[in-house]
């Protein structure tokens, strides 16, 4: 089966969180309300601000993905 690259999630107990869930590698979710990401892989790379950057951009993405989303709806 193949995923979107993105997903909204959803929980009750949090009903003001906005959750966003990357299913490509490395694997994470983020918080959009408190901005708070869980890695659900390791990052690996040597180089500090290549990852820095790599990460900065999954988040933009995320951040994009969730804007988009919420035109479609309107």
């Amino acid at each position: 089966m193949e995923l979107p690259k993105f997903l909204i999630a959803d929980n009750s107990n949090y009903p003001e969180a906005i959750f966003i869930l990357h299913t490509d590698y490395p694997r994470f979710i983020i918080n959009l309300t408190t901005d708070e990401v869980e890695w659900f892989d390791g990052l690996d790379g040597s180089d500090e601000a290549e990852l820095a950057n790599e990460v900065a951009t999954l988040i933009t993405a995320a951040n994009t993905f969730y804007d988009n989303e919420i035109k479609a709806y309107e």
